[in-house]
């Protein structure tokens, strides 16, 4: 029986703590799958929608990027987050024009993130026009043309912010920045702005490529796998699968992060008998829980260690790569008692970790937003990448950098055009493929976005999927720059804070999901994506679309490109119509997507091209060579009294989108207002566990002075995290980042490292 949605919202007072779990996945990951999946869909409708999930002729998982494997998958080829992700869109739940007639704008504005989702699919548009109450049905026509008068209205084109999620498919992310750039601006922010942009602007420096040089199939046969930053057991549950393999093949894993995660400390795999019946695989080899921030010391000690004991290929250095005399000059100069506090690791465990790599002749870096949030987020992944670069561990099976993408297809996304700064050659190529000009200048990413709508240069925002208020820091801030906008409209599949924290005028689109059928005139159609490891494959939706008002991502894009530029020569009409048509574009503008159509087709799709990975060539750098670079190293103080907090997701919870309020894997249940604290620093800061405090950052950076934010009322909780860390959940905690307050390159707010104080209430 399919269960109605919550009436009720969030209790915090009903908040339970129990121990942390020292394993992840097992019996209860597969219960929660079938339980969440039967409240919303119903016995057969889950049946039928898991069974398409991750499959060749399915539908690709609309959480993780994580990829598939080439050859053969298993019946159950998604984990209990995926299975979560596929019930909330294939939910039996439907938002109608009589809900909201029963809540009115004011009342939605006091609802949860975790109520809002939970009400179930959209079904047709909606507006709030200029001082309503509520939202009213509109016409998909009516809507586009009101889009277009505000667009088309703007003193200029840069007063409009295109903004997308990394749901999006190949085909509707080519279509909008070909509308947005031949509408005349730049302004493309994406979800990469806030989690990997660390990460590309690092390795496009050093490898010349912004994504990572490895596949599936390198993990499983590496020799070590270190893992920084990162919490595969709920933000990616799939890659555990890939580490029981490399274990049993031999390989040694060093885990690298502040709070001890279940899922890297051992893995019961519910596809097999040692994970149902036996006590699973211990996957950590070595446990390095560091002090927030101290990774850029680690892997800068490392380095070190290397080198002093000559333990580098002195042949890939030499061959292929340019720097390095300056880098070894500056590591060889490290401070070890800096080291160890930035660290707040021994000089004996850093050697151990050391000695690993020099034992490995197969190494794989992996690491996620754990590195990517911080000031000196991108010195830290170089580091990471001169660490690989003296071992010669990129180019060869088995070896190689990988970040791990946390949205499904946002790198595809990154691949098809969506960037503010994109490359003059793929301008260039636009330009001549479709005889449009597209503007050069360079366009607002996120952080720069929300300064123009509150400085009054912004006047519109559209995204595409994602949900930006509950995303983006500085929430007082993001707010009201969103309630200074003429328009704010969402292509969402579901409610969520966004749609309440509006322009004088709000539209609501709602599209089609990943689980749906797209029938378009030239019959049923597919999309295309790309997982974190460069595989371009197909997705094709099974089942009936929640609502015939719905239209897919595609269909939002042509139709309203036709009424913005009524005189356009694009074919919109044609790529709604026939997606093989967007795809034969694709192939003559995207660099590696040559034969697009006929690829896409083959069982696994194909893997675009990667110099550092397929030849051990670094053409897209500066010197044309692996740059080796020399960085000065960031320690993050606190002052007394202080704690430096990171921001993370429940296991509950797939970046804003809330599943559910069980944090399984650490012991919170029924609530998510809380700051969790090692035992040693709630003694010493004088607070109790259990106690209700507020908690205030506090920016010393401000050239106006020491600016202070609040979040008021979370619960403390006595947690093995490092010493002087502290954790909380996103998007609770957004409040606390200053806006202000970014990566240097990237730009990407600095949502792991956050000096906050905690008063009692």
């Amino acid at each position: 029986m399919t269960s109605k949605p919550p009436s009720h919202d969030v209790d915090e007072s009903q908040l339970e703590v129990s121990a942390p779990k020292q394993w992840a996945a097992g019996i209860p990951g597969v219960m929660v799958s079938l339980q969440r999946g039967v409240e919303q869909m119903g016995v057969t409708r889950t049946v039928k929608t898991l069974r398409l999930l991750n499959q060749r002729e399915g539908f690709d998982c609309p959480g993780c990027a994580w990829p598939e494997p080439q050859g053969h998958r298993r019946m159950a080829e998604f984990c209990e987050n995926g299975a979560k992700a596929v019930a909330e869109e294939a939910t039996k739940r439907r938002v109608t024009r009589e809900f909201f007639k029963n809540h009115s704008i004011t009342d939605l504005a006091t609802k949860s993130d975790y109520w809002l989702g939970q009400q179930g699919r959209l079904t047709e548009p909606m507006v709030l026009r200029e001082g309503a109450s509520h939202y009213e049905p509109i016409g998909w026509d009516e809507a586009f043309s009101l889009v277009a008068t505000e667009l088309n209205g703007l003193a200029s084109p840069d007063e409009a912010i295109f903004y997308t999620s990394g749901r999006t498919s190949n085909e509707a992310a080519f279509l909008y920045q070909l509308l947005v750039r031949s509408f005349g601006t730049n302004n493309l922010p994406d979800c990469s702005n806030m989690c990997h942009e660390s990460s590309g602007a690092a390795l496009i420096e050093t490898t010349g490529v912004g994504k990572g040089s490895v596949s599936l199939h390198d993990i499983t046969i590496a020799d070590l796998i270190v893992v920084v930053g990162q919490n595969p057991g709920t933000n990616h549950p799939r890659m555990l699968s890939a580490l029981e393999e490399a274990k049993r093949n031999g390989a040694r894993i060093i885990a690298v992060n502040p709070l001890p995660e279940a899922g890297l400390m051992r893995f019961k795999n519910p596809q097999n008998a040692r994970g149902v019946i036996g006590r699973g695989t211990a996957l950590a080899d070595e446990f390095c829980q560091i002090r927030i921030g101290g990774d850029q010391a680690l892997f800068q000690a490392i380095g070190h260690l290397l080198l002093t004991w000559g333990k580098v290929d002195r042949e890939f250095i030499d061959s292929q790569t340019h720097g390095f005399e300056e880098y070894a000059a500056h590591v060889r100069a490290l401070d070890w008692k800096t080291v160890e506090h930035a660290t707040g690791m021994t000089r004996e465990q850093i050697t151990r970790v050391a000695g690993m790599f020099v034992d490995s002749q197969r190494t794989i870096a992996c690491w996620a937003m754990g590195l990517t949030q911080h000031k000196h987020a991108v010195p830290t992944i170089r580091e990471i990448t001169n660490v690989m670069f003296l071992r010669g561990m990129i180019g060869k099976p088995g070896a190689g950098l990988c970040p791990v993408r946390g949205h499904s297809n946002v790198q595809g996304d990154r691949t098809m055009g969506i960037n503010e700064k994109a490359p003059a050659k793929f301008l260039d190529a636009l330009e001549a493929e479709f005889g449009v000009t597209v503007p050069r200048e360079h366009g607002f990413d996120t952080v720069n976005a929300i300064r123009a709508m509150r400085d009054g240069r912004a006047r519109v925002f559209f995204a595409v999927g994602g949900n930006f208020v509950s995303a983006t820091p500085d929430t007082p801030v993001t707010e009201a720059a969103m309630r200074s906008c003429g328009l704010t409209v969402h292509v969402s599949t579901k409610l969520n804070r966004s749609h309440v924290v509006h322009g004088r005028t709000a539209l609501i689109l709602p599209t089609l999901g990943r689980t749906e059928s797209d029938l378009q005139h030239s019959g049923e159609q597919f999309v295309t994506v790309e997982d974190s490891m460069s595989v371009v494959h197909r997705s094709q939706g099974r089942l009936t679309p929640a609502s015939d008002q719905l239209l897919s991502e595609i269909s939002i894009v042509c139709r309203l490109a036709r009424k913005v530029l009524p005189d356009s020569t694009i074919p919109w009409e044609e790529f709604e119509k026939n997606y093989d048509l967007i795809r034969d574009r694709i192939a003559n503008v995207v660099p590696g997507c040559t034969d697009y159509n006929a690829r896409v087709r083959e069982p696994d799709g194909f893997v675009l091209p990667h110099p550092p990975r397929d030849s051990r060539s670094f053409p897209g750098t500066s010197t044309g060579k692996a740059n080796f670079t020399a960085n000065e190293l960031t320690v993050l103080d606190v002052p007394p009294g202080h704690l430096l907090l990171q921001t993370m997701r429940s296991h509950d919870q797939y970046n804003t989108t809330i599943y559910g309020l069980d944090d399984r894997y650490r012991g919170v249940k029924d609530g998510r207002r809380v700051i969790l604290v090692n035992p040693l620093d709630i003694k010493e800061l004088g607070v109790a566990d259990g106690q209700i405090v507020d908690l205030v950052s506090e920016w010393a950076d401000d050239p106006t002075g020491v600016t202070k934010r609040r979040a008021e009322s979370f619960r403390v909780i006595s947690y093995p995290t490092a010493r002087g860390c502290a954790a909380s959940y996103f998007p609770e905690a957004n409040a606390l980042i200053p806006l202000d307050s970014t990566a240097e390159t990237s730009n990407t707010p600095t949502s792991k490292s956050i000096v906050v104080r905690m008063e009692t209430r």
